[in-house]
């Protein structure tokens, strides 16, 4: 089966669409990557889209957004050939578990614009069953990368920072939680110079980090958290953080890598280094910053790899190909969330079905 995962994630910069073929159940799963593109939203979509994160939109602008959102997920949905199922994660807006997440992108449109059902609302079973709705790429990342003997940690920087444990194949041995801010902080300084992202890390090489306001941000309670756990830009902000107003600048972009790349590593040696850890693959968007990544491969005791260098694949299919397989999993009605990755009950069958229309009818 050819699925198309649709994935706008928490740096709310565009959409990575991969289309993947699958087949046989999950413990025999063939797969490989078709296609991957990857759209950027405009500008005054995104400018939409992070005033909806930062609590900014009323309703009438969220509903308007949802409906515009899910009409660019279908736009970018055609331009891909032989789907037969879409996956669509949607956008988060706001994420407070264990009670309360919220993902918008109608994929009514995406149904229509392909013709074939469409998967979404992953994360809500998972909530309902006592779990935090996040993170969901834990089964995906077993199926897709678990290798026997090796214990392999994959990290994906995104706007948060995340990671999946894999004991080998086994399914009892995998741990995954939110490690903290990925992306989110270090683009939002970096638009207070007016740029979308640092590209290449050169803003952090020009800077200087303030090791004194590193030490505090360090601080923060939620690193003290055991998981399961999961968390967004609800809390990594800048507003929340109340940084000292003389840090600005690419010292400010500076110390927010460094701080990005501190608060992995704290995550991976309280939580995932005493399991035994034999190698660490870097997935999404942070992967591709250079200084970002010589910080983790400074301070990380095992060997230190970019997703591309591991499996030759762009670090941005690795959570859109997740998605598609979650769909792949919803078709087959397999289980496809761990439930001690995110403190559920039971494990559920992420995702709700949609059907397009129906020509001549009645």
């Amino acid at each position: 089966m050819n699925v198309l995962g649709l994935m706008s994630g928490t740096s709310a910069d565009g959409v990575d669409a991969v289309l993947a073929a699958f087949g046989g159940p999950p413990e025999r799963l063939f797969w490989r990557v078709v296609r991957h593109v990857y759209t950027p939203f405009p500008e005054v979509l995104r400018r939409r889209v992070l005033a909806a994160i930062r609590g900014e939109a009323r309703v009438p602008e969220i509903a308007r957004l949802h409906h515009d959102l899910g009409r660019f997920f279908a736009r970018v949905a055609r331009g891909f050939k032989g789907v037969e199922l879409a996956a669509l994660m949607g956008q988060t807006i706001w994420h407070e578990p264990p009670r309360y997440t919220f993902q918008i992108g109608e994929g009514a449109h995406v149904a229509e614009a392909l013709g074939v059902p469409v998967v979404e609302g992953f994360r809500y079973s998972d909530l309902a069953a006592g779990g935090e709705g996040a993170p969901l790429v834990p089964y995906p990342d077993l199926l897709l990368f678990g290798e026997e003997g090796v214990r392999r940690a994959v990290v994906n920087i995104g706007g948060i920072a995340n990671v999946t444990y894999l004991l080998g194949r086994d399914p009892r041995g995998v741990l995954a939680f939110d490690l903290g801010p990925g992306n989110a902080l270090i683009d939002e300084a970096a638009g207070r110079l007016g740029q979308p992202m640092d590209e290449g890390g050169r803003l952090a090489s020009a800077g200087r980090v303030d090791e004194a306001v590193l030490e505090g941000l360090l601080a923060h309670p939620y690193f003290r958290r055991p998981p399961p756990k999961s968390t967004g830009r609800e809390l990594w902000n800048l507003a929340a953080l109340k940084l000292p107003e003389g840090l600005s600048g690419a010292d400010l972009v500076a110390t927010l890598t460094a701080f990005t790349a501190r608060a992995i590593v704290l995550g991976l040696e309280r939580f995932v280094l005493p399991q035994g850890l034999d190698e660490v693959w870097l997935a999404g968007g942070g992967a591709k910053n250079p200084v970002l990544v010589g910080m983790l491969k400074d301070r990380l005791p095992v060997p230190v790899r970019t997703f591309e260098e591991a499996t030759g694949l762009d670090p941005s299919v690795r959570e859109p190909l997740a998605v598609a397989l979650l769909g792949y999993l919803r078709n087959l009605g397999a289980p496809s969330v761990l439930p001690q990755t995110t403190g559920a009950r039971r494990a559920a069958r992420a995702g709700m079905g949609l059907l397009p229309g129906v020509e001549g009818w009645p």
